[in-house]
């Protein structure tokens, strides 16, 4: 039986260096030890491990199927033992506490740099990291433990959390040049789909809002490109590759002067709020704690959109 124990990590450190670049001797070079001294550590870690780890070919590496797996984790092992590390130093320089943010993509993008940029500034010795994710990632990670608080869109269940409104946006439908909606100020959500789209990945909060509409419609959301960004909707729409539908404040000023046209939706739910949450507001550390409190009412003064409903 493998004892755990008998890793270390340095070893894995050299075995994903050999892994990536497919050379023993390259690794030995990125972490300047000898050739010799790598080997026998791969070595090592093979006997630990109990099985082949690598296929050795005339011209390099190969990894075996029980190497792949050990790729994954000992990536997922060095990551947590950076952050670790990072956590310790950030208390040695005086950190008070670390907050833990998942946020989906429109509120990274749109409002959650601004507010915290000015919330570290009244806290400057709280760190905060923000990981950007699906709403429904965001939301099973705060009912876990993994975040401490939550940003997601209000299309997706949440039963579990306490919530608070955080922000609203607008969603406008973006076109081409020469698109025959570009000369229309307005139009329905219904109007469009007879054009092809370019959309976010699956699992989208937007996305599964626009296919839910489609749906309501008695329509099909004709997907012709789906990407990972707002912006490389942004750009495949320049392309002439569809029409999209984005966040107004996430469309930069450029694109529309470029010649990209904006057209506003007249459907209600293209205006959405999006949530923080939590899963006890009562049991969150104080630094943690602070931040909630501030970003729940730091929004409402300066949110053109909020209707102060749902609190």
């Amino acid at each position: 039986m493998i004892n755990p124990l008998h890793f270390d990590l340095q070893s894995l450190r050299l075995f994903i260096l050999a892994a990536e670049s497919g050379s023993l001797t390259r690794a030995s070079e990125h972490a300047h030890l000898t050739l010799s001294a790598v080997s026998k550590r791969i070595a090592e870690l093979e006997r630990t491990a109990d099985c082949a780890l690598f296929v050795r070919l005339p011209r390099g590496l190969e990894l075996t199927p029980a190497g792949q797996g050990l790729l994954e984790h000992a990536r997922t092992i060095l990551e947590g033992v950076n952050r670790m590390a990072s956590d310790i130093s950030d208390f040695a320089v005086g950190v008070r506490g670390h907050v833990r943010v998942w946020a989906n993509t429109s509120a990274v993008v749109q409002f959650l740099p601004r507010d915290i940029a000015s919330f570290l500034a009244l806290h400057p010795q709280v760190r905060i990291g923000l990981e950007e994710k699906l709403s429904e990632q965001i939301v099973e990670a705060v009912e876990d433990g993994k975040a401490d608080i939550g940003v997601f869109a209000d299309n997706v269940p949440a039963p579990g959390l306490e919530r608070l409104p955080y922000r609203q946006d607008r969603l406008i439908l973006l076109v081409p040049p020469g698109h025959p909606l570009a000369e229309v100020e307005r139009t329905s959500f219904a109007d469009t789909l007879d054009y092809d789209y370019v959309g976010l990945a699956a699992g989208s909060s937007l996305l599964r809002r626009l296919t839910d509409a489609a749906v309501a419609a008695e329509k099909i959301l004709r997907l012709r490109i789906q990407v990972s960004s707002f912006d490389a909707i942004c750009r495949m729409i320049e392309a002439g590759l569809g029409i999209g539908i984005l966040p107004e404040i996430a469309v930069r000023a450029e694109l529309l002067g470029a010649g990209l046209r904006a057209v506003q939706l007249s459907d209600p739910w293209a205006v959405r709020t999006l949530w923080l949450g939590v899963k006890s507001a009562d049991a969150l550390q104080p630094e943690a704690r602070k931040l909630w409190d501030y970003l729940g009412q730091a929004a409402l003064p300066t949110d053109p959109f909020h209707s102060g409903k749902g609190r």
